[in-house]
């Protein structure tokens, strides 16, 4: 009897044991803590919070856990959680990658063209003035929208020429600094502009030689070859340097100084050209431009090693208007008052450009020449030297009216033209401009804007986040 009722017994708490098993087997706590996982997976992902490849993994490793406590079964969930965990994580994945390809950026130094970041081919506007007074009326008139979109595509070209001119100069900003060759500057500079605008002989490329004319030097200096001169700390720098596209140039200007005593002069220069652009308008007279600017710029003054200095204008120096392929087309802008009477009108271009100077206020021809432009207006001249002949069709194939300078007629193969160069600019055919300068210790600052006289507004083609 006994051996009877103990084989029942083993019998039962085996059958029990088995049942037990069958429960828990059936309500795995870990299996149960990894389904309620997933549910709060899920629902983030629904409600767009927290997914991704973070989430994926988790998912795995929730499955894979739940598959070491369970056996065949959590195998086949870990199967499962993973095809969808992979199938999720692939989904963003696509997306990131589409992200990375949807927006091209530029390289530093910059390499990619801008019409490539701007695939659409519509370039960004400049800053946009509205008209005051007189001409209030034309912001709303559709006869003067109407002009505007006639031309349409004169003003992107004059956009992408100014987008160019920001992004080259932002990386110019970043590596102007005390110890750089201005020779290395100037080549880096120009090949920058080459690569954005495409350069495509004289419909597009750089519109004028690089100038960096340091301290009493006001403009019209860049390096010639071999030249070794460096940016120091103490240096005050104007960086001068022009894009064109179909012959629309933009010329912009701006003042390089690392030493903070220099900060007032250069306030000075840049609320002046600011005021300058705010004067100028269609009807309005240039030599009212000009009174503006010179009463911004002397009501400022500089100390420079405790000694203090007024600033003025440098009255023989001026912005001008800008025509198709030439830099300077007759009307001059004053910065001081007492100019011309001569009106700006509707549809024009200027370079509205101020130079405060801690000297005399004045600037000569000195130094040695390293810019040159054929004579716009020039005929027929007859030359008795073969190789001024030979330099003359050069030029005219490479620069048409352009400016130049030496390291361009170096760059494209040209030697020993120095005295052709000579010889054509003696027979009046090329004019040569020699660096200009106040007297020798004073220090001269730049600021420059190329703006357009719409129909309907103002618009500052070249202004950008930096001035």
């Amino acid at each position: 009897m006994s051996t009877s009722k103990s084989t029942e017994h083993v019998m039962a708490e085996a059958k029990a044991k088995r049942k037990r098993q069958t429960d828990n087997a059936q309500h795995n706590p870990v299996d149960d803590l990894a389904h309620k996982k997933k549910k709060k997976k899920k629902k983030k992902n629904k409600g767009g919070g927290g997914g991704g490849e973070g989430d994926a993994n988790a998912q795995e490793g929730q499955a894979a856990t739940a598959g070491e406590a369970d056996g065949e079964d959590g195998g086949e969930d870990e199967e499962e959680g993973a095809e969808g965990a992979g199938g999720e994580g692939a989904a963003k994945k696509k997306k990131k990658k589409k992200k990375k390809k949807g927006g091209l950026k530029q390289t530093e130094p910059p390499t990619v063209p801008v019409s490539k970041l701007f695939p659409g081919g519509k370039f960004p506007e400049g800053e946009i003035q509205q008209y005051t007074d007189d001409n209030l009326w034309r912001t709303k008139s559709e006869e003067k929208r109407e002009l505007e979109r006639i031309e349409a595509d004169l003003y992107n070209d004059v956009r992408q020429a100014s987008e160019v001119h920001r992004q080259v100069r932002k990386y110019i900003q970043k590596i102007a600094q005390p110890g750089i060759r201005l020779f290395d500057m100037c080549e880096q500079l120009e090949q920058c502009t080459r690569n954005l605008i495409e350069e495509r002989g004289l419909t597009a490329g750089v519109a004028f030689p690089t100038g960096c004319s340091l301290d009493w030097v006001a403009a019209h200096w860049t390096p010639n070859a071999g030249d070794q001169t460096v940016l120091t700390y103490d240096n005050v720098m104007k960086v001068d340097f022009g894009v064109q596209l179909n012959g629309r140039i933009i010329d912009c200007a701006w003042t390089v100084a690392h030493n903070p005593k220099y900060d007032d002069l250069l306030k000075a220069v840049k609320e002046s050209t600011d005021t300058g652009i705010k004067t100028a308008g269609i009807d309005v007279r240039l030599c009212d431009v000009g009174e503006a600017i010179q009463e911004v710029m002397e009501s400022y003054e500089v100390e420079l090693d405790g000694k203090t200095f007024p600033v003025k204008c440098v009255r023989n120096l001026n912005g001008h208007s800008i025509a198709p392929y030439q830099i300077h087309a007759g009307k001059s802008v004053p910065i001081v008052k007492g100019g011309e009477q001569t009106k700006m009108e509707e549809g024009e271009f200027f370079a509205i450009e101020t130079f405060g100077s801690t000297g005399k206020g004045y600037v000569r021809e000195d130094l040695e020449c390293s810019h040159y432009m054929k004579n716009f207006d020039v005929g027929h001249v007859p030359l008795r030297l073969p190789r001024a002949k030979q330099l003359l069709g050069t030029i005219d194939r490479n620069f048409g009216t352009l400016a130049f300078c030496r390291r361009y007629l170096d760059r494209i193969g040209e030697t020993k033209y120095l005295m052709a160069l000579k010889n054509l600019c003696d027979a009046g055919i090329v004019q040569p401009y020699p660096p200009l300068c106040d007297v020798k210790g004073s220090y001269v600052a730049q600021y420059e804007h190329t703006i357009l006289l719409r129909p309907t507004c103002k618009e500052v083609l070249s202004r950008g986040d930096d001035f």
